[in-house]
């Protein structure tokens, strides 16, 4: 079987934590950024952890 290849979307849009959490950026930090609150903007800006449902799908994306 030859190697199996990372997903590369998934490799743009998700990463491993050393202690092996797979984080997500937030949506909304795109553009229109005029009218949003300094505050909202720096809150979009930290990174989540992506939710157990969907946790299988992007490690078999990852290749992990």
């Amino acid at each position: 079987m030859p190697k199996m290849k990372t997903h590369s979307g998934a490799k743009k849009r998700f990463r491993k934590t050393g202690s092996g959490k797979l984080m997500r950026e937030q949506r909304n930090k795109r553009h229109l950024l005029e009218h949003k609150s300094s505050k909202r903007k720096r809150k979009l800006s930290l990174d989540q952890p992506v939710d157990r449902a969907n946790q299988k799908e992007v490690k078999k994306l990852l290749g992990i």
